[in-house]
């Protein structure tokens, strides 16, 4: 599992963690019922405490994203698709709301602001 902490980040460790889980798990990359490590191997490998890890976990189950099942371990959880659409809308949001802080900022107009909009999703193809 490829997950990746930063203490320069402005972000809590088990916020990181459970970011990324979140995300392989909205991707696809963790289908439903794939075990995660368990908190202890996580921790290990990430050289962080257990404490870190068992925190990061427990907010993903009680998002929705994990299940524990005892003496099994944490497994991903299956998604209904209005939820995944929800949690995709909501970071949409928090990141147009970022965009949106900067372009203040610099002093763009908002005209400028979709301008860039437009040319990043023709970039992506959307």
């Amino acid at each position: 599992m490829n997950i990746i902490i930063s203490n320069a980040a402005g972000q809590p460790i088990y916020e990181q963690i459970a970011a990324q889980l979140k995300q392989m798990i909205l991707s696809g990359e963790l289908r439903e019922g794939d075990a995660l490590p368990s908190m202890r191997v996580l921790a290990k490998e990430l050289r962080i405490s257990v404490i870190t890890t068992k925190r990061a976990y427990e907010e993903l189950e009680r998002e929705g994203f994990l299940v524990t099942v005892a003496g099994k371990g944490c497994f991903a959880a299956g998604m209904n698709l209005e939820l995944v659409r929800e949690e995709h809308l909501r970071r949409i949001e928090s990141f147009f709301g970022e965009s949106v802080r900067l372009a203040k900022g610099t002093g763009l107009t908002r005209a400028e602001l979709v301008e860039i909009l437009e040319t990043v999703c023709e970039g992506e193809g959307l």
